[in-house]
C-alpha cells in the first residue's frame, strides 16, 4: 500500500476514536495502574527473597509483605479483567457509530448507488470490515499509550539501583517496535487485499446463489462451482498471507525480547561472580537488586509485545478503512447543497413540476435531460420508451435517489431542498421486483403506516385484492414470510406489496413495470386495485404494455433522455413517430 495512503487512513481511524467516549481513555488508564502495581509487586517480592535468603530473616517479618503482595495480585487481576472489559465496550461503541454512519451514508445515496455493487460486497462492508476495526480502538490505541508509559516508569525506578541495567533496557527496548514497523510495512497491503479478495467472494457467492435456478437451466453449475472454487482459493491465499505474517511477527518480537532478559541475566550473573564490577553506582549489588530488575525484565518488555501483537489489528483496520473511508465520504454531485432542509406546503394538492432538468449519475454523468414538464394533482403521466431511454432515471429523480440539475419543484419548493423524509411520505412507491421481508404480512404492511389496526389492514389487502389468500392461512395476517418472499408466489407478493403502497395514503404514486413480472390474472387484479385507489392521486408509471394506456391522462415517450412525444394515447397512436413504432411492435409480437 502506498505510503501516503496509509498515513491518510490511519490518520482518518484515528479521528473517529471519539466515539469511543471516556471508555478509551479508562482502558489507557487501567494500563497505566497495572504498571504502577507490578513495579510494587516487583519490589515486595525482590524485598521478601533477599530478606529470606541474604538476611536470614524469619517469615513473620514478612507478613505484611506477603498480605500486600496477595492484594497486588488480586489487583492486577481485577485490573486486567476491568481493561479488557473496557476497550470491548470502546470498540463496540466504535463500531456501532461506525456500522451507523455506514447504514446512514446507504440510506443518503439510496439504491440506485447500492446497485453498483453485488450485496455480498455491501454485507463484507457493513460487517466483516466494520467488525475488524474493533481491535484497532480496544487494543491498539490504548496499548500505543500503555506501550510508552510503563516501560518509562520501569526505566524509572531501575536507572537509580543500576545504570547499566537500565541501559541495557533502553537499548534494547527499540529493537521490538523497528522490526513490528519492518513486518507492518506489508501488513496493511495483505490485509486490504485479504478484504477485496472476501468481498469479491462475498458478491460472487451471493449472485450465483441468487440465480442457482438460471444457472441449472443453462447448464452451467460446474463452471460457476469452478468460479466459486477460484475465488476462495484466492481469498484463502490472501488469509494465509496475513496470518503467516501474524506469526512472523509474534515469534520475532518473542525472541528480541527473551534475549534482551538473558543480556540482563548474563549481566547479573557475571556481577555476582566478581566478573563484573560496573553499574551499581559503587554501593555493591545486592540480591534485591538482581531479582527487582529480573522481575521487572519481562513487564519491561511486555507492553511492547504486545504493542506488536496489537499492530496486526492496525494493519487489518487500515485494510477495512479504505473501502469505508470512500463510502462515507462520497459526494453526490449536484448544483448545491442544502444547509438546512425546507418543508413542503401541503396545504394546497401536491404537483410537481421541472425546467431544464438534467438527472445525474452519482459520479456526475447526465443520464436524462434537459426536459421540462408539469404534473398537476391528480394527473396520470405514463413514462415509455425503450430501455436506456431515462425512465428509470426519472422516477429515481423524484424519489429524491438521484442528483439533478436545474429546477425539480414540488409545490414551489425544490425537491433538492426539501425534506426528503416528508416528501417520500406523501409517495407510494412499486416495483416491478415486490420485495418483502421476514416477517409477518402485518409487519410488511405496516411499512407503509406503522400505525395501522388489524381492521384498517385487511381493508387494505381487500383493496389491494390479496385479502382471500391471507384469510386463507392458518395465523391470517399474522402468517410468516420467509428470506426472499418464501412462501408466496410472484403475483401474490406484487399485491402484498400494492397493500403496503395503499397504506400510505399517499398523494402520488410511482409505479415501475409494476405488472411486468405477474401473469394476465395477477396483471389484471394489480391494475384494477390501482385504478380504484388512485382516483384522487397523482402517478407517474412506467410501462413497456404501451396498447393499455388508454386510461392515463397523458403518456410521455422518452428516447436517449429527451421526452420526444407527448399526448393522449389515441392521439400518439395516429402520429408518425416512435410511439407507433413501439405500438406497432408490440401488437405484432402478441399476435
Amino acid at each position: 500500500m502506498d505510503k501516503s495512503l496509509e498515513k491518510v487512513l490511519t490518520r482518518w481511524l484515528k479521528q473517529r476514536k471519539g466515539a469511543c467516549g471516556i471508555y478509551l481513555n479508562l482502558t489507557v488508564l487501567l494500563g497505566v495502574l497495572t504498571g504502577f502495581s507490578l513495579v510494587a509487586q516487583a519490589y515486595l517480592l525482590a524485598t521478601m527473597l533477599h530478606g529470606f535468603i541474604m538476611e536470614d530473616r524469619s517469615v513473620n517479618e514478612f507478613t505484611n509483605y506477603f498480605y500486600a503482595l496477595l492484594a497486588l495480585i488480586l489487583l492486577r487481576a481485577f485490573l486486567a479483567y476491568a481493561r479488557e472489559r473496557i476497550s470491548f465496550v470502546a470498540g463496540q461503541r466504535l463500531r456501532q457509530d461506525v456500522r451507523r454512519a455506514v447504514l446512514d451514508k446507504l440510506t443518503e445515496l439510496g439504491p440506485a448507488y447500492i446497485k453498483g455493487k453485488p450485496a455480498g460486497s455491501w454485507a463484507s462492508i457493513v460487517l466483516e470490515q466494520v467488525e475488524d476495526l474493533h481491535d484497532f480502538y480496544g487494543k491498539y490505541l490504548p496499548q500505543m499509550l500503555i506501550a510508552g508509559f510503563v516501560p518509562m516508569t520501569i526505566l524509572v525506578v531501575v536507572f537509580p539501583i543500576n545504570w547499566a541495567a537500565g541501559l541495557v533496557l533502553l537499548a534494547t527496548a527499540p529493537l521490538i517496535p523497528m522490526f513490528m514497523i519492518l513486518v507492518g510495512m506489508g501488513a496493511a497491503d495483505a490485509n486490504r487485499k485479504n478484504f477485496s479478495a472476501l468481498a469479491q467472494l462475498s458478491g460472487h457467492f451471493m449472485d450465483r446463489l441468487k440465480g442457482l435456478s438460471t444457472i441449472k437451466l443453462f447448464n452451467q453449475g460446474q463452471a460457476e462451482v469452478s468460479a466459486i472454487e477460484s475465488a476462495s482459493e484466492e481469498f484463502r491465499s490472501r488469509t494465509m498471507s496475513v496470518l503467516r505474517m501474524a506469526f512472523l511477527s509474534s515469534a520475532v518480537l518473542e525472541f528480541f525480547a527473551a534475549v534482551s532478559i538473558a543480556v540482563l541475566a548474563v549481566y547479573f550473573g557475571f556481577s555476582y561472580l566478581d566478573h563484573l564490577n560496573f553499574g551499581h553506582y559503587g554501593v555493591g549489588l545486592t540480591l534485591f537488586t538482581g531479582l527487582f530488575v529480573l522481575i521487572l525484565a519481562p513487564e519491561f518488555y511486555q507492553p511492547l509485545r504486545d504493542m506488536g501483537t496489537h499492530y496486526h489489528a492496525k494493519a487489518q483496520a487500515i485494510g477495512a478503512a479504505e473501502a469505508l473511508k470512500t463510502l462515507l465520504e462520497y459526494q453526490v454531485a449536484a448544483d448545491d447543497k442544502p444547509t438546512q432542509t425546507v418543508p413542503i406546503p401541503l396545504d394546497k394538492p401536491v404537483s410537481i413540476s421541472a425546467k431544464q432538468l438534467r438527472v445525474l449519475s452519482m459520479d456526475g454523468t447526465e443520464l436524462l435531460g434537459p426536459i421540462d414538464f408539469d404534473i398537476e394533482s391528480g394527473q396520470h403521466i405514463a413514462l415509455v420508451g425503450p430501455s436506456g431511454a431515462g425512465k428509470s432515471s426519472l422516477l429515481n429523480a423524484l424519489l429524491g435517489f438521484l442528483p439533478y440539475k436545474g429546477s425539480l419543484q414540488v409545490n414551489g419548493v425544490e425537491l433538492s431542498q426539501c425534506d426528503l423524509g416528508q416528501w417520500r411520505q406523501q409517495l407510494a412507491w412499486l416495483g416491478q421486483n415486490p420485495q418483502l421481508f421476514h416477517g409477518s404480512i402485518a409487519d410488511n404492511i405496516r411499512l407503509g403506516n406503522p400505525a395501522l389496526s388489524a381492521e384498517q389492514i385487511q381493508h387494505r389487502l381487500q383493496q389491494a385484492q390479496v385479502a382471500d389468500f391471507v384469510n386463507s392461512l392458518p395465523h391470517g395476517i399474522d402468517s410468516e414470510i420467509g428470506e426472499q418472499s418464501a412462501g408466496v408466489s410472484v403475483g401474490q407478493a406484487q399485491r402484498l406489496c400494492l397493500a403496503r403502497a395503499l397504506a400510505q395514503n399517499a398523494n402520488v404514486y410511482v409505479l415501475d413495470e409494476p405488472t411486468a413480472s405477474l401473469d394476465s390474472e395477477s396483471e389484471q387484479a394489480v391494475m384494477t386495485a390501482l385504478e380504484q385507489v388512485m382516483d384522487n392521486a397523482s402517478c407517474v408509471m412506467v410501462t413497456h404494455k404501451i396498447d393499455e394506456l388508454a386510461k392515463v391522462d397523458a403518456i410521455w415517450v422518452l428516447d436517449a433522455g429527451r421526452i420526444v412525444q407527448r399526448g393522449g394515447f389515441d392521439e400518439l397512436s395516429q402520429q408518425p413517430g416512435l410511439f407507433a413504432t413501439l405500438l406497432g411492435q408490440q401488437q405484432g409480437e402478441a399476435s
